[in-house]
């Protein structure tokens, strides 16, 4: 019995391991500035000092995301509950 219970966590301990080597574990988390302007709430959202996403939250109607997708500086308007993280940021 005393072995089946270290079986679990060693498992887990081993499967932990491997995705920290293989770099899947390492995602980075956003770094999200909020500031509120007369009618709205702009949350910009940065990774490795560069802003690829500005989520726009109007006093009245649905809040939407200004996304750079190519690291131009032209932003593009996108609705929905969240923004995945553009290729060309993660790559800096």
């Amino acid at each position: 019995m005393p072995l089946r219970r270290l079986l679990v966590p060693l498992g887990l301990a081993a499967l932990l391991a491997a995705l920290l080597a293989s770099g899947s574990a390492t995602a980075q988390a956003p770094q999200v500035t909020e500031r509120q302007e007369a009618q709205r709430t702009l949350r910009e959202y940065r990774l490795n000092g560069q802003l690829y996403a500005i989520e726009v939250r109007p006093a009245q109607g649905e809040r939407y995301f200004l996304v750079d997708h190519n690291g131009d500086g032209n932003f593009q308007r996108q609705a929905g509950n969240g923004v995945e993280i553009p290729a060309w940021v993660q790559e800096r």
